[in-house]
C-alpha cells in the first residue's frame, strides 16, 4: 500500500517539490530478496538514468520519485546553469525537446543559434532565462514517438533544481549521480559548473569523500576541477567514437578510447575512482549488431581500483543488441534483463537505467 501511494500520487509542478514521508527505501521497493554479494565485492548499483526516464518525462521530481520508488540506488541529474547561476537538471542547456518553451509567445524572441562543443544548435538556452523565468516552463517528453506513454505528463512538471534533487535524494536515503554538461563551453561565457556544484555541495555536506554521491563528465578536465574543491566520488565518462571536448580545446590527441586503455586508466585513476563506460566499451558487439565477449576494460579498471558504470541500459528494441531484441518494432521491448544479467555477470558495478525496475530485477535474479 505504501508504495503504491508513492507513485500515484506523484506530485504536480510546484507542489512536487517535497516527498512523502511514506516513501519505501530502495530496498522495500521490490519483494525479490536479493542475492547476497560474493565475498569481497559490492552490490552492484542501479542508478536512476534521468530518474526513471523510462515511464515519466526524464530529468522531473516525477521521474527522480519514481525511481526511487522502484529502488533505483542513486537518482542522475545532468547539471546546466540558469542566467543567474543556478543549478537545474536538464538533458541539454537547448530545452526545445523537453520543455514546452516553443509554445511561450513571451520567450519567442530568445530563440538563438549558438555553437555548444563544436556544433551549431538552434533553439531556446537555459543560460538565457533566470530561474524564476524556468519555473514558468513544463517539461515535456524528448522521446514522444518511440515513448507515446510518457507524452500523457506532458505540462504537468516543473524543471526541477540541483537543490530540489538533493532534497528529494536526502528524504528517501539514496544518492545523488550529477553530471556537468558541456563544462568548457559553460566556463567560455563565465558560467563554470565547478564553483556552482562544489558550493552546493559543501552547503548539504556532500563535499567529502564518503558523500553518497557520484560526480560525472565527459570531460575529464571538469573531474579534475571538482576533485581540488570537493575531493568526492567521481567517474570520468567514455563513449567508444571520438574525444572529450576539453582534450579537442586543448590540443589533447587522446580518444575515449584510449582512456579505456591501461594508459588512460592508469593517468584517471590519479583524480577519479571509476569510469562511466558506454555499453560497447564493456561488451562490444559485432557488425550485426550482437554481443560479443567482455573486453578488457572491468579488468583493467579493477586491477587499477576504478570502478565501471556503464550507460544506457533502456527496454526498447532499439537499443538493445540484436541477439536479444523481440520482434521488429524497434520501440517494443526486448530482453534487457538478460542484457542487464549480461553485463553484471562479467564484473560490472552499476548500470545507468531508464527503466530502474527492470535493471533491479535483473540485479536481484
Amino acid at each position: 500500500m505504501r508504495r503504491r501511494a508513492v507513485i500515484s500520487g506523484m506530485g504536480v509542478a510546484a507542489g512536487a517539490a517535497v516527498l512523502p514521508q511514506t516513501l519505501v527505501s530502495p530496498a522495500a521497493a521490490h519483494t525479490t530478496k536479493p542475492p547476497a554479494p560474493t565475498k569481497g565485492t559490492a552490490r552492484p548499483l542501479v542508478i536512476g538514468h534521468r530518474g526513471a526516464s523510462g515511464h515519466r518525462p526524464e530529468h522531473t521530481l516525477a521521474s527522480y520519485r519514481l525511481a526511487i520508488a522502484l529502488g533505483a540506488d542513486f537518482i542522475e541529474p545532468d547539471l546546466v546553469p540558469t542566467k543567474d547561476g543556478q543549478l537545474v537538471a536538464r538533458h541539454e542547456n537547448e530545452i526545445s525537446g523537453t520543455t514546452d518553451v516553443a509554445s511561450k509567445p513571451q520567450f519567442a524572441a530568445r530563440r538563438t543559434t549558438k555553437t555548444i562543443d563544436g556544433v551549431s544548435v538552434t533553439g531556446w538556452f537555459t543560460e538565457d532565462f533566470t530561474l524564476a523565468e524556468l519555473k514558468t516552463l513544463r517539461a515535456v517528453e524528448r522521446l514522444p514517438a518511440v515513448r507515446t506513454h510518457n507524452t500523457i505528463y506532458d505540462g504537468l512538471f516543473q524543471i526541477p533544481t540541483l537543490q530540489e534533487v538533493i532534497d528529494l535524494a536526502r528524504s528517501a536515503g539514496v544518492g545523488i549521480y550529477p553530471e556537468t554538461k558541456h563544462p568548457t563551453y559553460f566556463t567560455s561565457i563565465g558560467l563554470a559548473l565547478e564553483p556552482l556544484l562544489a558550493r552546493i555541495l559543501k552547503r548539504n555536506g556532500l563535499a567529502g569523500r564518503n558523500a553518497h554521491v557520484f560526480l560525472q563528465s565527459f570531460e575529464p578536465t571538469s573531474i579534475r576541477k571538482l576533485r581540488g574543491l570537493v575531493d568526492t566520488p567521481s567517474v570520468v565518462l567514455l563513449d567508444a567514437v571520438g574525444s572529450p571536448f576539453d582534450f579537442r580545446s586543448s590540443g589533447d590527441p587522446r580518444t575515449w578510447a584510449d582512456l579505456a586503455k591501461p594508459a588512460g586508466l592508469d593517468w584517471l585513476k590519479t583524480f577519479t575512482n571509476g569510469v562511466g563506460a558506454t555499453k560497447n566499451l564493456v561488451i562490444a558487439r559485432d557488425a550485426a549488431g550482437n554481443l560479443l565477449q567482455p573486453t578488457p576494460l572491468i579488468g583493467d579498471a579493477h586491477a587499477r581500483g576504478l570502478k565501471v558504470h556503464a550507460w544506457t541500459f533502456r527496454n526498447e528494441n532499439q537499443f538493445l543488441p540484436l541477439n536479444l531484441r523481440k520482434g521488429t518494432d524497434p520501440n517494443a521491448w526486448g530482453d534487457v534483463i538478460g542484457e542487464v544479467r549480461t553485463f553484471l555477470a562479467a564484473g560490472l558495478d552499476g548500470v545507468f537505467a531508464d527503466y530502474p525496475d527492470t535493471a533491479v530485477l535483473a540485479r536481484d535474479l
